[in-house]
């Protein structure tokens, strides 16, 4: 048995059982979601200051000439940290479904916890994911516009989307970000909610979280749909709806799993 601080942390084992849900489950997760967010909204309206606020950075760092190419994709790769920064509204979901106290306070209950060893671990899964990433997008760029291509925005727009080569880049960079995307999902879906909630290591976790979409490929890959669509949404204007999408999805995922892992 593996002790963290005197907490005891589960051995190595077979990943739980896994549910089969339907995409009315995927409905039932963002409805319960909603739910905890009007009742906990108050309490986390910084995050409606911190995303613009990052965003505005990535702005002023990538407009930087050698950096602009990588605007986009710092931008849009920001979500693959957002299963990260929702361990604490992952945490209040469980609070309040177990009828205890879920004061904002308890948001970075994961970081002082059991948990913290496991989420930093995953953490680090996302932090791999993002860097490359930002090495697959830049290299796109570096393919197909080069590295000597006029680094000016209205240069950098106008060839975009009026050049062979622009449109190139479009449906290659999307393409890849399609695939760092659903490694994101699979790896994510389950394992951040399962180490918030139980005493298990990241290991088992992600086992979990690629078992439940092996199981149910057409409902989790539904949900990043839905996850997509939403944060698309939250981004406009200058990402001030995010300040309601990242809590809503926060919470909706800590219910996803509640389906699709047996506890």
């Amino acid at each position: 048995m593996q002790t963290i601080e005197g907490t005891a942390f589960a051995p190595a084992a077979q990943t739980p059982e896994i549910r089969r849900i339907s995409t009315g489950d995927l409905d039932w997760a963002l409805r319960e979601g909603w739910k905890d967010f009007r009742e906990k909204r108050g309490d986390l309206l910084f995050i409606g200051v911190l995303y613009p606020v990052i965003c505005l950075i990535a702005v002023v760092v990538t407009f930087n000439d050698p950096l602009l190419p990588l605007f986009f994709p710092l931008v849009a790769g920001l979500s693959i940290a957002g299963p990260a920064v929702a361990s604490g509204f992952y945490e209040l979901a469980r609070r309040r479904e177990e009828g205890r106290d879920s004061s904002w306070w308890h948001f970075l209950d994961p970081l002082n916890g059991r948990s913290r060893l496991p989420l930093a671990m995953l953490t680090g899964g996302l932090a791999v994911l993002f860097v490359g990433w930002l090495a697959v997008a830049y290299a796109i760029y570096d393919v197909t516009f080069g590295a000597t291509a006029p680094l000016r925005v209205g240069d950098v727009l106008g060839r975009l989307f009026t050049t062979p080569e622009g449109w190139q880049l479009i449906v290659l960079g999307n393409l890849a970000g399609l695939v760092f995307a659903v490694a994101t999902l699979v790896f994510s879906v389950a394992s951040f909610p399962m180490v918030v909630d139980k005493p298990v290591d990241a290991g088992l976790a992600v086992r979990t979280s690629i078992a439940a979409t092996k199981k149910n490929p057409r409902e989790v890959f539904g949900w990043g749909l839905r996850v997509a669509g939403l944060l698309l949404i939250g981004l406009v204007p200058l990402a001030v709806g995010l300040a309601v999408v990242l809590p809503w999805l926060g919470y909706s995922t800590w219910h996803l799993y509640t389906k699709l892992v047996v506890r």
